[in-house]
């Protein structure tokens, strides 16, 4: 048996794309190698967002990306990876596995062939790199900025930011030719491969726009169909090791980077309570606009908040208090 499995990343970026690469060596020690995934990354079999084409034609078995890269076809695949002031790592996870979030967002994939299983989550995000100093919501002004797209894109656009799309490897030029203003990816481990730090010093933290993104396993309906019952629970279980490998991987590796960015002279800052709650303010507009053109966009929209408020009230009792007793002892 023999599948293959694209993925949105270079192979340069041994978290995003190398949790396929996992996944793949799973399934060939499970299964005692008689069921093999090649993986190929952006641009080997087709452009790195071209997955959900290729899925949907049937042209692949397998894809690994953001479902926010392909808002463009319906809004709501925003929230099978991120949208602003949305889910948290865990609560993602809980979410899609135990409430309706999987149910929801597999409705909406089955439209172009597919299901889709958790794949790896980078946990919250940074606030990005920026030129100058972000002290008002006004700074967000005519801001040339390279960021993702779906409801961030939106959210950032109604701050007056003119979003940028382009490879995060042409990121590092134009930040030095001032042709952008900021940029966004992910995290200190992968923004520091970036390098973006030696042409831009101020890196925000209280990143609104991704407080758990999350990576799926797009996989094929016709071609999980034909696999046997005991190669269908490999493919499972190898999704699940790949997931809690590669976002562990990201607790481990992103402090120690976040260390070494610091000490060579980036700058650290917060985004002040000012732009929170401009950006929220913005943020609801756009949900607000979907939800009222759009039947599913809200219905999966209010699913999510409904499970956001438990676990917020959840949260102020566990671990929020442990996390703020811990970071007041000496340690």
């Amino acid at each position: 048996m023999r599948w293959r499995l694209a993925t949105s990343f270079p192979k340069s970026l041994e978290t995003l794309h190398g949790c396929a690469v996992k996944f793949s060596e799973t399934v060939k020690q499970l299964s005692g190698g008689k069921f093999e995934v090649s993986v190929h990354a952006a641009g080997e079999l087709m452009p790195a967002f071209g997955i959900v084409d290729a899925l949907a034609d049937d042209s692949i078995e397998m894809g690994e990306s953001a479902s926010y890269y392909y808002a463009g076809k319906d809004p709501a695949f925003s929230f099978g990876t991120a949208v602003p002031f949305g889910l948290t790592a865990q609560q993602m996870l809980a979410w899609k596995l135990h409430g309706n979030g999987g149910k929801l967002m597999d409705e909406l994939y089955g439209r172009y062939n597919f299901f889709a299983l958790p794949a790896l989550n980078t946990g919250t995000q940074m606030g990005g790199w920026y030129r100058k100093e972000m002290n008002k919501p006004e700074d967000f002004k005519g801001l040339k900025m390279r960021l993702g797209g779906g409801v961030f894109g939106e959210s950032m656009a109604k701050l007056g930011v003119v979003a940028q799309s382009m490879p995060g490897g042409e990121v590092y030029q134009a930040l030095e030719k001032g042709t952008l203003d900021a940029a966004e990816f992910v995290g200190p481990y992968d923004d520091e491969k970036m390098g973006w730090n030696k042409v831009v010093k101020y890196y925000y933290y209280g990143g609104w726009f991704e407080g758990g993104a999350e990576l799926e396993f797009y996989i094929n309906k016709k071609a999980f169909a034909k696999l046997s019952p005991e190669n269908q629970a490999i493919v499972r279980a190898a999704a699940a090791v790949a997931y809690s490998d590669g976002t562990t991987k990201y607790l481990h590796l992103n402090p120690i980077s976040l260390k070494r960015l610091v000490a060579s002279g980036t700058q650290l800052k917060r985004f002040n309570k000012e732009i929170i709650q401009a950006a929220f303010k913005a943020t609801e507009e756009v949900y607000a606009e979907h939800s009222a053109k759009d039947p599913f966009f809200k219905k999966v929209f209010e699913d999510m908040r409904a499970f956001q408020r438990d676990q917020i009230l959840w949260n102020r009792i566990s671990e929020l208090v442990y996390t703020q007793d811990m970071a007041s002892l000496k340690i």
